[in-house]
Order: structure tokens, then sequence, then C-alpha cells
């Protein structure tokens, strides 16, 4: 399937422990321009990945907020597919330090011809993961959440920059070529005098993306989720299950959408939902999931389904 929009997110699963007959274990793919990043891999994510048209060699980053099964048992296979396709990139892998062992394990677990070329890198701390040259000038940060084994969740940001503004354009008698000059050099003469790129600017806010899965409350839930175009956050229980989201390191569709609203999400995307509620074909399941969801939150919402693909909202 063509994408359909240079920055999306295709949902490949939103199943949390145990998948359905309608739910796929985790697996979320953003393309984001030239990059296409995988976070969290479930077991299944190379079939999903089929279905939903995205190419293992397309991958630029795989990104695992932890090593719970429905959230990287499917690594295994797409590492094969990656050496099986002959990606000529090196793709990073991003997890929590504390889990490496299972990672390279899983990267192992089976006997193929190695021709994939991988850079794990190991969490520690929270802050900035290293990106690698080939990859875009966006920032990627990682904060470490509230689950029962170390997890760590993360935010995609572009840098802030200009954009061209027409009427300044025309005023300063800038057009064609010129317009492409002035953008590389940041100065043009033009009717005798000389145009700064400020000239004939506007501020553009950089667009922002974040990914936050397994966790009870916390402060960093709501740091990373600060004001984006696109939340991507786990809605494992309603809230009338509140107690098992705390034992088990959860949240519920409604302290999902609380984080949403306090931090200003453009939109908001729920998944990670427990097999426990009946899932039917007739959308009674997402219905309540949004009620709940609409008593804290009024933007644009997504109750996630399996190859569902959101548009990053357009620039402010």
């Amino acid at each position: 399937m063509p994408r359909s929009s240079a920055r999306e997110l295709v949902v490949l699963g939103t199943a949390s422990q145990v998948p359905t007959k309608r739910r796929n274990h985790n697996g979320y793919v953003l393309h984001w321009d030239d990059e296409t990043l995988l976070f969290d891999p479930g077991e299944g994510t190379q079939r999903q990945m089929t279905h939903a048209g995205v190419s293992a060699s397309d991958l630029t980053r795989i990104a695992i907020t932890h090593l719970h099964g429905d959230h990287s048992l499917g690594l295994a296979g797409v590492v094969q597919r990656i050496s099986l396709d002959g990606s000529p990139r090196e793709v990073p892998i991003s997890f929590p330090a504390s889990g490496e062992q299972w990672v390279r394990n899983l990267c192992e677990s089976t006997a193929f011809h190695h021709r994939e070329q991988l850079l794990l890198q190991g969490l520690e701390a929270d802050g900035k993961v290293e990106r690698l040259p080939g990859e875009s000038g966006t920032t990627l940060t990682a904060r470490r959440l509230d689950h029962t084994i170390e997890a760590f969740g993360y935010r995609v940001d572009e840098p802030d920059g200009r954009s061209f503004d027409t009427a300044k354009l025309a005023e300063a008698g800038i057009s064609g070529p010129a317009v492409g000059r002035l953008q590389r050099d940041g100065v043009i003469a033009s009717d005798g005098r000389l145009i700064h790129l400020a000239d004939v600017t506007v501020p553009r806010r950089g667009q922002s993306m974040a990914f936050v899965m397994d966790t009870r409350l916390c402060d960093a839930a709501g740091e990373l989720a600060d004001g984006v175009d696109l939340l991507v956050i786990e809605s494992t229980f309603l809230d009338s299950d509140r107690h098992l989201a705390v034992e088990y390191g959860h949240l519920t569709a409604l302290q999902a959408a609380e984080i949403a609203a306090a931090a200003g999400v453009r939109h908001l995307v729920l998944t990670h939902f427990s097999q426990r509620y009946p899932d039917s074909e007739d959308g009674e399941f997402e219905r309540v999931f949004e009620a709940e969801a609409r008593e804290a939150y009024d933007g644009p919402l997504t109750i996630a389904r399996d190859l569902d693909r959101v548009t990053l909202p357009a620039r402010r």
C-alpha cells in the first residue's frame, strides 16, 4: 500500500499481552520523510508489515521500549528479513540496556545467513539517542517510564525552521531560481539591495511525535507528550480497572487522555488494548474506549485498529 503522506503512522498491531482474532501484537511504523522507524515489533510484525506494504529494507531504525514479548518477539523475524532482503544500510536498534542479552538472543535466535548490518544502542539514561550520519536532522529522545521492568518512551522532534512568505518574496522581487539561491546562501542582491533570508520568511515550528508504551502514570509520560503533534500511547485498561493498571504497570484510557489534554497534544492515538474486553466487528469496543477518552480529551482522536494509517497533523 503506497504512503498517503510523507509523515504518517502505520499501525501494525494493537493488542497487549495476548493477541486476539482482530488484533495482532504491537508494532508501529513511523514514516518520516526519508526515514522509516519501527517501534516495538511484537510477534507477527513481519507479516503485518507485508499487509501494510512496509518493506524491511526501508527500515532506518528500530526502537524498543522494553523487552516484554508483546513488544519485542517480532524482532527475530524482522532482523532475518532485513538480512534476506540485503538491506544496504546499517540499522540502529535502541532499547533499555538492561535487556541487551534478550535483544542479542532475538537477533541470533535461529540459523540464517547473516547479511544484516545492525548497531545495538542500549539506553542507560534519559536523553538524546545517538543518530547515525545518514539519519535526518530530527532529534530522537528517550525517557525512562514506570513499568514492571525497565522501559523507555521515545519522542521525535524536527528542528524549528523558517518558511517563505510569498507576499514578502513578491515585494522583494525574488522568484524562480533566486529563491533557491537565497535559501542556500542566506542572502541575495535584489533591485540594488541585500535581501536576507529572515526578511522574506516566517518562523516554522518543527513537527513532533511521541511514543509512550507500558507505564504507570509518571512525569516522563507527560514530558514526552508535551505539545506534540501526534501521541501514540497505551491504554491497556478501562478506568473501572484502574487497580489492575497500577498493579501491572499500565494506563487506562482515561489516564492516557488526561496526559494528552494536559500536554496539549494535537492528535491522540490510543492503542495496546487488553484482551479482557470483548472485541467484536460492530465497533462497540472502539466506542467504549472513545467515550472514556472523551471525558478528558476533545481533540482529534484515533482508537487504533490494526493496519490503520494516521497522518501527522498539518503544520501549525
